[in-house]
């Protein structure tokens, strides 16, 4: 049987482009992937092996001066699963190149600054991911359909958003990647439902999720002006079908995959003498320490030489697809 694979990326079936309708939308469809879900958790294990590899070398360059970054900025409706791409996709790399913000209701101070304020303080250091479940597009979004401020105040942010993400990609060495989580009213049902009936998920459950739910409608002609506004070509927005989360974790790991290959970073060269550095180590032990050493280092040499190749090879299909 062959190898489950892409039939297209994510980056091209999910990108919200000009004329894209959320009420076509099938939040149960799965764009480019037909194998089901057994296929896709062994091939997402896989890609999480090569996300690791990348994030790593990602992370190990900004020690040595690659000023870049990543933002991935996540939004969705309540159940849509913001939460396991944190856990699922992000908790397939070190935490360490991780930098994860959330953002809820804004706190007194910062109500008092301008809504990019807190969005500005969490953005990620180079050699990190950052993550952010929730973002300043809440305040295109809830701020609207809450009336939480007038049209007039509102309306002028999505350019402002634009222009802002603009700077951070031209001028700020940013690589931005926008996810819309968007399930199906019958599958949030489902979800609330059984956060309900479960005790070890009532800290998930909030009254205002029905609240919410109650303006749907609503919340899809505010997420419909998001994507048609700021879908733009260097911040483009992927509209992932949520109903299936094992779908969603599988084109989001794909989405950061596609985007560190595109970095195409080697490991860094140090700037110590490496000859003078083995001398340096090699005088410090002892005659059997010497020996264990060497014995040690020829298995590693094995190891580190197939794991180049393995790495070399995932890359080749991740970047076809396969």
């Amino acid at each position: 049987m062959a190898k489950a694979k892409w039939s297209a990326l994510p980056t091209q079936t999910l990108r919200a482009g000009e004329g894209f309708s959320l009420a076509d939308f099938d939040a149960s469809a799965t764009p480019g992937w037909s194998a089901g879900k057994a296929a896709a958790e062994k091939f997402m294990a896989a890609r999480g092996e090569l996300l690791s590899e990348l994030q790593e070398r990602f992370f190990a360059n900004a020690k040595e001066g690659d000023p870049r970054k990543l933002l991935l900025v996540v939004q969705g409706l309540d159940t849509a699963g913001k939460g396991g791409i944190a856990r699922h996709v992000l908790g397939m790399v070190d935490p360490q190149g991780v930098q994860l913000a959330s953002f809820g209701v804004p706190t007194e101070e910062e109500r008092a600054h301008h809504y990019l304020w807190r969005i500005e303080r969490a953005l990620p250091t180079p050699g990190k991911i950052g993550l952010f479940d929730r973002s300043h597009y809440e305040d295109v979004l809830v701020v609207r359909v809450e009336n939480l401020v007038p049209q007039d105040v509102w309306e002028p942010r999505y350019e402002e958003i634009n222009a802002w993400e603009r700077n951070l990609v031209e001028n700020e060495n940013f690589t931005i990647i926008k996810v819309a989580l968007m399930p199906s009213h019958a599958e949030q049902s489902v979800r609330l439902a059984e956060r309900l009936a479960r005790r070890d998920k009532w800290w998930k459950y909030n009254p205002s999720d029905v609240d919410t739910r109650e303006k749907w409608p609503d919340y899809l002609e505010a997420y419909q002006a998001v994507l048609d506004r700021t879908s733009t070509d260097v911040a483009p927005w992927y509209v992932v079908p949520a109903d299936h989360k094992w779908y969603a974790r599988l084109a989001v790991t794909e989405l950061l995959t596609q985007a560190l290959i595109g970095f195409e970073q080697e490991w860094p060269v140090p700037e110590w003498d490496l000859t003078t550095e083995k001398k340096r180590l090699r005088s410090t032990m002892t005659k059997e320490e010497r020996k264990a050493t060497q014995a040690a280092l020829d298995g590693t040499k094995k190891k580190v030489k197939g794991a180049i190749a393995d790495f070399e090879k995932a890359v080749a299909k991740a970047v076809k697809g396969r």
